[in-house]
């Protein structure tokens, strides 16, 4: 829990910019939003609210960052959620796999069945071919939308944004770690 609420007020307390700050009638409406954000956390959110809070805060950000037009902005939302579904749900799909996998080869297992575990490593390699097509699809659908520029600063925004995410996950580990007094 204390992982959650640290990082939805973290992450919404600090824009995510792919390139230097310029001002946006958008920030200002921001903070409300943190607020809200700070007290659902602070009364519990399940994991798909959290995630869902996380991608709708990438998408406000993405907008400032890559300096949408009105007229990108709505399909630049739609291809974006899809490129994020499809993300997740290849991780979803991994997650299973990682588990069969462990659950057959751990140290419960009655026996080690050879073939279930192949069937398990081929469907294993099969998804990571599908999930790399798939995430590769929906980039190409984004850049469609994108000029060089904003296809760049994107690629940076991803990054940034991940960066940000591992940075506040360990921040919250060590919050979650320290003594308490």
């Amino acid at each position: 829990m204390l992982h959650t609420i640290l990082l939805v007020t973290l992450v919404m307390a600090a824009p995510v910019e792919a390139s230097p700050p310029e001002p946006s009638p958008v920030q200002g409406e921001q903070a409300p939003a943190r607020g809200r954000a700070a007290r659902a956390a602070a009364d519990g959110l399940s994991p798909l609210e959290v995630v869902n809070m996380l991608d709708a805060y990438a998408t406000l950000q993405a907008q400032n960052a890559l300096q949408l037009t009105d007229a990108q902005y709505g399909q630049f939302v739609t291809r974006l959620k899809r490129l994020h579904q499809a993300r997740r749900q290849a991780q979803q799909e991994r997650h299973r796999l990682i588990q069969q996998l462990r659950r057959a080869t751990g140290p419960q297992a009655a026996e080690i069945d050879e073939n279930a575990i192949r069937a398990s490593l081929k469907a294993l390699r099969d998804l990571d071919e599908r999930a790399a097509r798939d995430v590769r699809q929906a980039h190409d659908a984004l850049d469609e939308l994108l000029d060089a520029r904003q296809q760049a600063r994107f690629r940076i925004f991803e990054e940034t944004l991940e960066r940000r995410k591992l940075d506040l996950l360990m921040r919250a580990r060590q919050g979650a770690a320290a003594p308490r007094r």
